[in-house]
């Protein structure tokens, strides 16, 4: 028979085996109660060896791409009472981790969630389409970079969930011997840049952690550029120009709203454009994203007065019509790196190299 005492003061261990034993040291009241005097907790500590794709990165970041499901509140608590131990000792949430740390975790599963599953894993991504060697424009050990068709999803939303680029991308690797989902912990391939759905061109993925914080960074600072392709049935107020607006989204209705001045909640875009030629029906444009908002080129290029062709949400339903495009005539074509010289990256390699689509499919109709 065990006994639960109440007002007591209580002192606990882990045994070798990862048990809770609970130690009654003093009391004033007594209360029968069968299996109390240990708290299972076989499968709470969990153990990392940290590889290369899960270095460079803070501990509390790492923990919760490994545990969606931990929350915040439970992961810090942990981390200030030492239940997370980096290389046997405490550790900060600041923390960042190298590559052969071992990071140990010692918290209840029912707070952590379902592990990862490697299977489950792979029956995510290996249903999904083959990748062609002839949509690869470039690739080396850190990136590849594929020509998005028309029609593909990147990744999975609330109506699409299967046969994402990102998925294509995982089986691709996978079969290459690339990306072993099992030796994993926090990473996973992933692509870069966004596309709409029915955009098509060049998309940046990347191999490893270290690439893609490489390439979040370069974008973020403007040292990869993108230029598009887009037919219009009319031209734009000059023959090139970089133009200025104000820009917001509607997340209900994931349409956005252009403004020629500033408003409340609105955001400043910059799309810089050049007509390339023309004939009695189309006009080609290139256009450079200086800023890169969600819609931008859809919705800038029809506030000026040229919406692109095929574009249902923002376009002229009357063209549309007209020329039997189920799709906007948007093409991301081509892609340069200007790395600085003095920068120290990873990708350095890169530097003055620039990638092209030369069959844009929406061109042979036109020229």
């Amino acid at each position: 028979m065990n006994i639960l005492y109440l007002c007591a003061i209580i002192r606990y261990e882990r045994n070798k085996k990862g048990e809770f034993l609970f130690f009654v040291i003093k009391s004033q009241q007594k209360i029968t109660l069968k299996n109390m005097s240990v708290m299972k907790g076989n499968n709470n500590m969990k153990e990392f060896i940290i590889n290369q794709n899960d270095a460079d990165q803070r501990v509390d970041k790492f923990i919760l791409k490994a545990f969606p499901k931990l929350s915040k509140s439970v992961m810090y608590k942990a981390i200030r009472t030492k239940n997370i131990k980096l290389n046997g000792k405490r550790c900060e949430i600041s923390t960042y981790l190298s590559q052969g740390d071992v990071l140990r975790i010692f918290i209840n599963d029912e707070y952590l969630g379902s592990e990862k599953k490697t299977k489950n894993i792979k029956n995510d991504f290996m249903s999904a389409s083959d990748i062609s060697e002839n949509d690869i424009v470039y690739e080396d050990e850190n990136i590849i970079l594929i020509n998005k068709k028309i029609g593909v999803v990147i990744h999975s939303d609330i109506n699409i969930s299967e046969n994402t680029l990102i998925d294509q991308i995982k089986k691709y690797l996978y079969l290459k011997h690339e990306y072993i989902p099992e030796n994993e912990s926090s990473f996973a391939p992933s692509v870069c840049n966004r596309l709409d759905r029915n955009t098509s061109g060049i998309v940046i993925a990347a191999k490893n952690a270290h690439a893609l914080r490489e390439i979040n960074e370069k974008n973020k600072s403007g040292e990869i550029s993108k230029k598009y392709l887009c037919l219009s049935a009319s031209a734009p107020p000059k023959q090139s120009d970089t133009a200025y607006a104000y820009h917001k989204k509607d997340a209900s209705t994931n349409t956005v709203t252009i403004s020629a001045t500033p408003q409340d909640g609105y955001k400043q875009i910059i799309t810089k454009y050049d007509v390339i030629k023309k004939n009695s029906s189309v006009t080609l444009i290139e256009i450079e994203l200086i800023t890169g908002r969600t819609h931008q080129i859809r919705a800038h290029m029809a506030f000026l007065g040229c919406p692109i062709i095929g574009d249902i949400k923002y376009g002229d339903k009357e063209v549309n019509q007209k020329h039997h495009l189920k799709y906007q005539a948007l093409c991301a074509y081509k892609l340069k790196f200007n790395i600085s010289a003095n920068s120290e990256s990873m990708l350095s390699y890169l530097d003055g190299k620039e990638y092209k689509i030369d069959d844009v499919c929406f061109l042979k109709k036109y020229f």
